[in-house]
Order: C-alpha cells, then sequence, then structure tokens
C-alpha cells in the first residue's frame, strides 16, 4: 500500500468533519470499510464467515468492529479498539417553552470544558427514531448550518468572571436556537423528511461547527473538534486496512467502540459483550476448541487506542518532568502503576520493537506521581478478553475541549505503527517471550 493510500491528512480532517456524532462516525468507518470490500454482518443475522472473508457489525448504531477471516485455523488475533465519543451536550428537549427564545435543554454527556462551549457557532447531529408503516426507523440527521449557540453572560453582570467561576450547566450552559415560536424539532424533522409528529424518539447532541485545519507557521499542528478519540479510530483504521494478511491463521480486528467518556459500561461500550461476541461467532464458525481458543489468545496482542496529554506550553508543573510528551515526536506509550492502563513491560517490549522496525518514534506518557491518571477502554475491555494489551495514543493539548489541538505527523506514525502491527506475527512461545515474524 502506497504512503498516500495509507494515510493523508485530508483523509483524516474529512473523517473529523464528517463525524459530528457518535452515528456519523460509525457511518463514516462503515463507508471506509465498504470502500474496502468489507461486508456487513448484522448482530440479528446467521453469519456465513468464509475463510479470508472480510466482514464488519455494528451495535446500536455507534459501536464498529471489522475483522478479516484467517486463511486456515485460528492461531491468534490481532486487535486494535478505539472509541468515536467525545465530551458533549445532549439534547433532552429539542423544544423548551420561553416567551423570548427558541430554546432547547441539554444535559452534558462527559467531563469536558465547558466554557470552550460558550459564544460559537453549534449544530446539531445524531439520529431521530421515526414512525413508519413497517415500524421504526433510523434516520441521522446533521443540518450543515449553525442552529444553536450558548450564550456566555457579560462581564458588566458577572465583574469576577475572569477570576474564576463555577459554571452551573443547568444555568449557565443552556442553548437558545433563535426567536420565540421556533421549532428546533420541526427543522430537523424537515432535514429528515418526515413530519415532527412521526418522529417517535431522538439520540441528539450538540456540535462544533469549526472544520479541521492546520495551523502553525509550519502548519504542523492542527486544530478540531473532537480529536479525542476519532484521531486515533481512523489512523487505527487505515492501520488494519493495510494489513497484509501474510500469516494465514491470524484473525485481524479492528474496533470503535461508544461510551468512553462515561464509563464504557454500555451494551456498546468496551464493558459489554460486542467484542467478546464476535470472537465467539468467529470461533464457532472455525470450529476452534476451547484448548485452541486460549493458545490463540495467548499468541496475541491488542492495541488500546486513546490520545493522550501532550507537554503543556503554560503548565509545565502538569507533567511528569522525567517524560515530558512532544506533539510531533511519534506514538505515545502510556503506563500507569495502578493498571489504569493495560500497558506492562512484556507488552511495552512488543509494541515497540514493532515500531523500532517500522522506523516510528515512540514516547512514554506516564502521570506526575501525585496525579491520579484517567482510565481507558483497554482496562475495562481486558476485564472479560484475556489479550496481552498495550495502551498507546497520539499527544494532544486541551483535551475534552470543544476544539482540540494535535499534531499532523503523529497521526501518520501511528497509522505507520498499525500498518506494522498488522503486518508484524506476533506469538508467545513461553510466558514472558515474543517471537516476532514468521
Amino acid at each position: 500500500m502506497k504512503n498516500e493510500e495509507l494515510f493523508s491528512l485530508q483523509g483524516l480532517f474529512d473523517f473529523l468533519d464528517r463525524s459530528v456524532s457518535p452515528w456519523h462516525g460509525a457511518a463514516a468507518a462503515a463507508a471506509l470499510l465498504e470502500e474496502q470490500g468489507y461486508q456487513l454482518c448484522p448482530e440479528s443475522a446467521p453469519w456465513q464467515l468464509a475463510l479470508g472473508g472480510r466482514y464488519y457489525t455494528t451495535r446500536s448504531g455507534t459501536a464498529v468492529l471489522a475483522w478479516r477471516m484467517p486463511k486456515q485455523g485460528l492461531t491468534g488475533w490481532h486487535v486494535t479498539a478505539s472509541h468515536g465519543d467525545s465530551p458533549s451536550w445532549q439534547i433532552k428537549n429539542p423544544d423548551v417553552k420561553d416567551k423570548l427564545y427558541a430554546k432547547a435543554e441539554t444535559e452534558g454527556y462527559g467531563g469536558m470544558i465547558m466554557p470552550s462551549w460558550m459564544d460559537r457557532p453549534l449544530g446539531v447531529a445524531g439520529r431521530l427514531l421515526v414512525r413508519t408503516a413497517e415500524g421504526i426507523e433510523t434516520r441521522l440527521v446533521a443540518p450543515d448550518r449553525a442552529l444553536l449557540c450558548i450564550p456566555s453572560l457579560c462581564i458588566h453582570f458577572n465583574r469576577e468572571a475572569n477570576k474564576g467561576y463555577a459554571y452551573n450547566p443547568q444555568v449557565d450552559l443552556q442553548p437558545i436556537c433563535g426567536a420565540a415560536g421556533g421549532s428546533l424539532l420541526e427543522t430537523l424533522a424537515a432535514e429528515a423528511g418526515v413530519k415532527a409528529e412521526e418522529i417517535v424518539a431522538h439520540d441528539l447532541l450538540l456540535c462544533v461547527r469549526q472544520k479541521a485545519e492546520r495551523v502553525g507557521l509550519a502548519g504542523e499542528y492542527f486544530m478540531s473538534g473532537r480529536i479525542d478519540d476519532l484521531e486515533c479510530a481512523y489512523t487505527t483504521l487505515r492501520g488494519f486496512l493495510a494489513g497484509r494478511g501474510e500469516e494465514p491463521g491470524r484473525c485481524d480486528v479492528w474496533c470503535m467502540f461508544d461510551h468512553e467518556e462515561v464509563g464504557s459500561s454500555s451494551r456498546q461500550g468496551a464493558q459489554g459483550t460486542l467484542m467478546s461476541d464476535v470472537m465467539a461467532r468467529i470461533e464457532e464458525a472455525l470450529g476452534v476448541s476451547r484448548e485452541d481458543s486460549v493458545r490463540a489468545r495467548a499468541n496475541s496482542l491488542l492495541l488500546s487506542a486513546d490520545n493522550g496529554h501532550a507537554h503543556h506550553p503554560n503548565h509545565p508543573e502538569k507533567s511528569d518532568p522525567a517524560n515530558p510528551v512532544e506533539m510531533g515526536k511519534g506514538v505515545v506509550l502510556k503506563l500507569n502503576a495502578n493498571q489504569n492502563y493495560t500497558t506492562s513491560g512484556l507488552t511495552a517490549a512488543a509494541f515497540k520493537e514493532i515500531c523500532r522496525r517500522a522506523e516510528v518514534p515512540v514516547q512514554t506518557f506516564a502521570n506526575r506521581a501525585d496525579v491520579a491518571g484517567g482510565r481507558t477502554l483497554g482496562n475495562l475491555l481486558s476485564h472479560q478478553i484475556a489479550i496481552p494489551m498495550v495502551d498507546i495514543g497520539l499527544a494532544q493539548l486541551a483535551m475534552h475541549s470543544a476544539v482540540e489541538t494535535a499534531a499532523c505527523a503523529d497521526a501518520e506514525y501511528m497509522a505507520a505503527a498499525c500498518a506494522a502491527f498488522y503486518n508484524t506475527p506476533v506469538f508467545q512461545p513461553a510466558d514472558g517471550v515474543w517471537k516476532l515474524g514468521l
């Protein structure tokens, strides 16, 4: 696969711009998979899986899992896992009665930087559940125009605003969408080509309108909404699509989960059964015994890919002084003594060696010893899938802001690292020993 086919910055930008909600992100990923010949296998349908076949499935419209069947008996798994959700504002009531404004009532989803959403043009994206003669259908909606804003309180009414302010999301962060008498629900219904009374339910989020674009004196950085974690979702997908399937017994898997930002505990999250269910159906189709299943999972590696924190230019004291992570300096390997990240010396060694052979730089992230780190999906996924795992990511600034910042070079590094991962056979002939290559 040529470099421009493996990864292009414009391809990443297009993916970020299209993925204005988890439903749209899943649809964008599915479209890329289908372009490469992957066949949809609905969970509710019987699966007819062929050796060497290419397939994908979805769950709840927001989680996507793709795989390449081995060409012979199963010997191991190569897996990357990321997530497609980002902190935002979920619309509880699209039409709130008010004498002066058309308003929507929202509730925070995930841990966002609240004021970053204020005083900017906002869109709405998600899905409508619509009544039809045959039952209920899903219609994705994302009008290509600014529909709302969250106005801040002027400095004249809050003289202490620049000295620190405790935002109340029920009071300070509610959006307006026009003058009194307007209806957001009717606007979205028209966008979907249905009547408002045909909408039975909805899953709708606010989204920023800013498109992904390069910034910096040399254009070395880029800014966009939803970089965490769509940057990893896209780059791991490009690496997965570059897999050549040289190892005949290997099953390659790519997954983008939902609800990581709120604990991954949903049906479509990493603590759900999506990956374990798909693996079980693959093994059943291959006639894999319990012993062969355990052996294959021991001869496997899973990359949990979620972005990490770059060294902040204005707050260097927040970073571990021995491990300054720089944007543009390569894939981040994440470590945590309390196992919030799944990386061990064993799995770190395998990943670092794969990257060394591919000439992809790797840097290490660890929190300060006096700062508690977050937990990502790898730790939660490991509760039910006993595959060796390593947590990786890409360095960024302003994580969980409405608009974030990352480095252009790092995205290409991640795609190259994942392509090398899928094209490097990995075995554990004995506990604590890796064999890399056939």
